[in-house]
Order: C-alpha cells, then sequence, then structure tokens
C-alpha cells in the first residue's frame, strides 16, 4: 500500500509484477497469485475499517469477520473460473467436490482472524493446490507487509522472486522457535505448558505471532529455526508444508509421520534441528 491509497488489483503486465514474475512460475501458481491479489484488495481496505467490521461468534475467542467471508467468495470464485471442476477444502465453506477427483483447492482466506479483529498487522491469505494425497503448490500473502511466498513441487520455494531456503544453524539453543499456543475451548493446554518449558530451557527464544501460516512461511524463509504446532487444520498449514519442503526443510507430524494435513500436528525445521526439536516435544510428554 502507498500513500495514495490501496494497491490496484492484480494485473499481470505491470511493472509491479513483471518483478514477480522473475521466477518461474507455472499456470497454476499464476492463477493463484491473481486470486489471492483480488482476494487481498478486500482484505486491505477492510483492514483499514476493521472498527466497521460485522463479526459474529462461531466459538470462544474464534472470530469471523465479514472480511474473512468476502475473501473466501472472492478466492472460490476466481480459482473456479480459472481451474473449473476443482474442488476445495475452505475454512468457512467446508469440502466441496469438484468433477476432478484428483485436484482440489486448500484455502484460508484470513490465517490470523484474531490479529485482524484487534487492529494487529500479522495475517495472511493462504491457498494450497492438492494433488491426490499430495501438495504441488503453494501461496502465502502477508498483506500488511506485502509479501508473497509461494513455492511449486520441485520448483523451489520464494519470496517474490527470491529464493528461500531454511536456517542452516545446527545447535538447538541457537534457534528462535515459533510455536502456537492453546487458547480457550482449544488444544492441550498441559501438554503444551510441557513442551514450552522444555524448548525454552534448551533454545535462544520462542515466538507466538498467530498466524501458522506465517510462522510456516518464516521457516522456510530461514527468519525462524523451526516451528511446531499440534491441533491445528489443514488449511492453516497446507501451503506451508511445500513452502518448507521446497525451501530445503524437513517436516513430520508429532509422531514422525508424514499425515500433518491428516493428524493436525507440525514439527518443521532443517534436517539437522527437527529431530532435536521433535525428540526433546516427544520427551517433555513422556518423562
Amino acid at each position: 500500500m502507498n500513500g495514495m491509497g490501496p494497491d490496484p488489483p492484480f494485473n499481470s503486465n505491470s511493472g509491479r509484477y513483471a518483478v514477480r514474475g522473475a521466477a518461474r512460475r507455472s499456470a497454476n501458481i499464476n492463477v493463484m497469485f491473481k486470486a489471492v491479489e483480488k482476494a487481498a484488495y478486500g482484505l486491505k481496505r477492510d483492514f483499514g475499517e476493521v472498527e466497521n467490521l460485522q463479526v459474529s461468534m462461531k466459538g470462544p475467542a474464534d472470530f469471523v469477520s465479514s472480511a474473512d467471508l468476502r475473501a473466501e467468495k472472492r478466492l472460490r470464485e476466481e480459482l473456479e473460473r480459472s481451474r473449473p471442476g476443482y474442488g476445495f477444502l475452505l475454512e468457512e465453506g467446508g469440502e466441496i467436490k469438484g468433477s476432478d477427483p484428483e485436484h482440489r483447492w486448500i484455502i484460508d482466506p484470513l490465517d490470523g482472524t484474531t490479529n485482524f479483529l484487534h487492529g494487529i498487522p500479522h495475517f495472511a491469505i493462504s491457498v494450497a493446490l492438492q494433488k491426490g494425497d499430495e501438495i504441488i503448490a503453494g501461496i502465502i500473502y502477508d498483506v500488511a507487509k506485502d509479501e508473497f511466498f509461494w513455492a511449486e513441487k520441485g520448483v523451489g520455494a520464494f519470496l517474490d522472486n527470491r529464493r528461500l531456503r531454511v536456517s542452516g544453524r545446527r545447535r538447538l539453543n541457537e534457534c528462535v522457535l515459533a510455536c502456537g499456543v492453546p487458547h480457550i475451548g482449544h488444544g492441550d493446554h498441559a501438554v503444551f505448558e510441557k513442551q514450552l518449558h522444555t524448548v525454552m530451557d534448551r533454545c535462544a527464544g520462542v515466538r507466538r505471532m498467530g498466524a501458522a501460516s506465517l510462522d510456516m512461511a518464516y521457516v522456510a524463509a530461514g527468519r525462524y529455526d523451526g516451528y511446531w504446532e499440534s491441533h491445528i487444520n489443514a488449511w492453516d498449514i497446507a501451503a506451508g508444508l511445500i513452502l518448507i519442503s521446497e525451501a530445503g526443510g524437513y517436516v513430520r507430524d508429532a509422531k514422525g509421520g508424514t499425515n500433518m494435513l491428516g493428524t493436525g500436528s507440525v514439527v518443521a525445521a532443517n534436517d539437522y534441528i527437527q529431530p532435536v526439536l521433535a525428540k526433546a516435544l516427544k520427551k517433555a510428554v513422556t518423562d
């Protein structure tokens, strides 16, 4: 956003987006970029008027805003137009089967809703494309900071057109880690307290920013050295999984398996730190 008001909707011919096209983007990634830009345009406007939003409660400390619903509608409409037949897994709309049984979009239109509604500029749009059981492309857009994180299987992970790599640190005591924190009505508070106590004693710092997709994007970018969370939804982590993997990271669920979307748990870092972090988290709840 500049001093003249909100950024214009996506225009693939503009100079601003020509830079973003410098990396090798497929047709699927271009479709995702366009959909995300259109949804982000509304979120930027709504964030500027956050106090006037009409909101409803869907659970303790878990708000659904009109901005959330509008963004999801824009994303679905744009993606359906470009890829008719693909299915959807939506935070608000649930699962929608498509005529194409192999492909579906996994979408969180506003990850960090609580941040958004409190005027905290740390929230994102997350879109992943799944083929069969595999995530093959993902975009995480930090709306307030105007950072596009994206990845595609076999192509790599990028921030705009800059290639991303996970942190190279090999000692846990040098690492800054991100995590999700249970809140009212969500998560296992007792288990988390044990894990946090164990990890805090062994690392350089722990951060909780309130948007899982951005936590994972930051791991892919080497800003965080690792991330863990349990009791999390598929739409929160789907795009982040391919970002970290394509950035050279190592991702497993809490039990060491590869079904992160199914188990709703993630332990991610580079291939040196991830096993150490996973072992510490497991030891915290078994001792």
